[in-house]
C-alpha cells in the first residue's frame, strides 16, 4: 500500500514554519506499515492543489492533505479537491451544527466566512474536529483513500489519532513494520559506513546510518507478516550491527548521551561537577536537563575571566600565563578544581574558542580543550567546525562521549 503527503501552504514554501505535520504523520505511516513513497508542499493556489490531488490519487491508495481548511478566501484545500474529482462542493447541516455548537460552547457566534468550513465534497464523511472549528473530511475515490486533515498540530493529531488511524488500520494489503535506532558516537558516518557496508546491501531489513551532531545514527527497519517475525528481523539485524562496532553504540531510540551517561552514574553512585568556559553553561544544562540528575549532579561553574578560574577553579595564574586561558593545562585544572571544590568522584573542565572572533593561527576558532578528573586526569584536544552554536553543542558532545567511555571503563575504581 502506497501513500501521499499533500501539505498545503505557502508559509511552508516560504520557510517561515517548519512542517511538523509531515514528520508527524510519517512516522504514524511507518508504524501502520504503510509505504510512504511522496511528499509534496504545495502553496495557497487553487490550480496547482487541484494538480497535487490530480497526480497523488492517481499513484497512490492512502492521500493526506492537512492545511487549508480554515475559514480565509486562501484555504483552498477543499475546493482543489472537489475540482479534481470534478464534484461541486455542497453545504453540510452537519458539520455546521458542529461549528455552532464549538462558538456557543465558548460564549461566540461564528462569523460570516466561518459557514466555508461546513462545505464537503459530495461522497464524503465529515471528520468532527475536537478542538477547532475546521472538520476534516474522509472519502474513497475508486481504490484511492482520501483524508482532508486540519493544519494546527494539535487538531490535526488528535483527529489522526482518533479517527484516521481506525480507517487505516482496517485496510488490507499492510505489512507489519517496525523499526529501531542504534545511537553511536565517536567514530564518524563514512568509517561507520566502511564497517557496515555488508550490511547496508540488505533489502529486509534495512540498514541506514545518518550523520546527527557529533553522533551518528543507524536506523534499522523490518517487515514483516507479524509483530513477531519484523521484531526477529530487527533484532538479528541490530545483532550484527553491535558486533561490528564493539563499544561504540551508546543507546537505542530515544536515548541520548546524557541520559545514558546520567543512568552509569547514579547506577555507581558516582558524582560529578563541571566547569566550563566556552560552551557557557550547555554541557550543564544537557546534563541537568535528565530528570533525577540531583541524584549524581553537585556543582556547575561558568567561569570566562582568568580572573574568577584562578579565584573559583584554583587555576594557576603562573598556567594561565604560560599556556593561556585556551590549553590541555587551563582544562585540567579546571576539571581538578572543580572535582576538588563539589568534593565529587568526577569533574569535567571545557575552554576554548567558539568563535566567531578571538582565534589566531596558533589557536584557531573551534579549538576546544576538555579535561576529565577522576582517580587520574586525561586531556584532550578538539579542533570542531561549524559556527559558534555549533562549537559549543560539539565539545559537549565529546565531552559527554568521554564521560561514558570512562564510566565503561573506570567506573568501578572511581567509588
Amino acid at each position: 500500500m502506497i501513500a501521499e503527503l499533500i501539505s498545503v501552504g505557502t508559509e511552508l514554501l516560504l520557510g517561515e514554519i517548519l512542517d511538523t505535520n509531515a514528520q508527524y504523520l510519517s512516522r504514524q505511516l511507518a508504524d501502520l506499515g504503510i509505504n510512504l513513497h511522496w511528499r509534496v508542499t504545495v502553496g495557497d493556489n487553487l490550480e496547482r492543489c487541484r494538480e497535487a490531488f490530480r497526480q497523488a490519487m492517481a499513484r497512490s491508495e492512502v492521500v493526506i492533505a492537512c492545511g487549508g481548511l480554515g475559514p480565509t478566501p486562501d484555504d483552498l484545500t477543499r475546493q482543489a479537491l472537489a475540482a479534481a474529482l470534478a464534484r461541486p462542493l455542497e453545504h453540510s447541516a452537519a458539520a455546521w451544527a458542529e461549528i455552532q455548537s464549538y462558538f456557543a460552547a465558548r460564549g461566540s457566534t461564528p462569523g460570516l466566512h466561518d459557514r466555508a468550513q461546513a462545505l464537503v465534497v459530495p461522497g464524503g464523511r465529515t471528520l468532527p474536529n475536537r478542538l477547532g472549528t475546521a472538520p476534516g473530511l474522509y472519502l474513497t475515490a475508486g481504490p484511492t483513500h482520501v483524508f482532508l486533515l486540519p493544519g494546527p498540530p494539535s487538531e490535526l493529531t488528535s483527529m489522526f489519532e482518533h479517527q484516521v488511524a481506525p480507517v487505516l488500520s482496517l485496510l488490507p494489503g499492510r505489512a507489519v513494520l517496525r523499526s529501531r535506532r542504534l545511537r553511536l558516537a565517536g567514530m564518524g558516518e563514512s568509517r561507520v559506513s566502511q564497517l557496515l557496508e555488508p550490511l547496508l546491501a540488505s533489502a529486509n531489513p534495512t540498514l541506514a546510518p545518518y550523520a546527527g551532531q557529533g553522533e551518528v545514527q543507524l536506523r534499522i527497519t523490518a517487515r514483516g507478516q507479524t509483530e513477531q517475525e519484523a521484531g526477529r528481523l530487527v533484532e538479528e539485524m541490530e545483532a550484527q550491527v553491535r558486533a561490528a562496532l564493539p563499544g561504540l553504540i551508546y543507546g537505542a531510540d530515544g536515548e541520548d548521551l546524557e541520559t545514558v551517561t546520567g543512568r552509569l552514574l547514579g547506577a555507581y553512585g558516582l558524582k560529578l561537577a563541571v566547569a566550563e568556559s566556552c560552551t557557557g553553561g550547555l554541557l550543564s544544562h544537557r546534563l541537568t536537563n535528565v530528570p533525577g540528575s540531583s541524584a549524581y549532579f553537585l556543582l556547575s561553574v561558568v567561569a570566562y575571566s582568568d580572573q574568577l578560574k584562578t579565584s573559583l577553579l584554583g587555576v594557576p595564574a603562573r598556567v594561565l600565563a604560560e599556556h593561556g586561558a585556551v590549553s590541555a593545562e587551563v582544562a585540567t585544572c579546571m576539571a581538578e578544581g572543580v572535582r576538588d571544590l563539589a568534593r565529587s568522584h568526577l569533574g569535567i573542565g571545557v575552554t576554548g574558542i567558539a568563535g566567531p572572533g578571538g582565534g589566531s593561527t596558533q589557536k584557531p576558532v573551534g579549538l576546544v580543550y576538555l579535561a576529565l578528573a577522576g582517580a587520574t586526569t586525561r586531556a584532550h584536544r578538539l579542533l570542531l567546525s561549524g559556527g559558534r552554536e555549533d562549537v559549543k553543542y560539539r565539545a559537549t558532545q565529546r565531552a559527554l562521549v568521554e564521560l561514558w567511555r570512562l564510566l565503561q571503563a573506570e567506573a568501578v575504581a572511581l567509588r
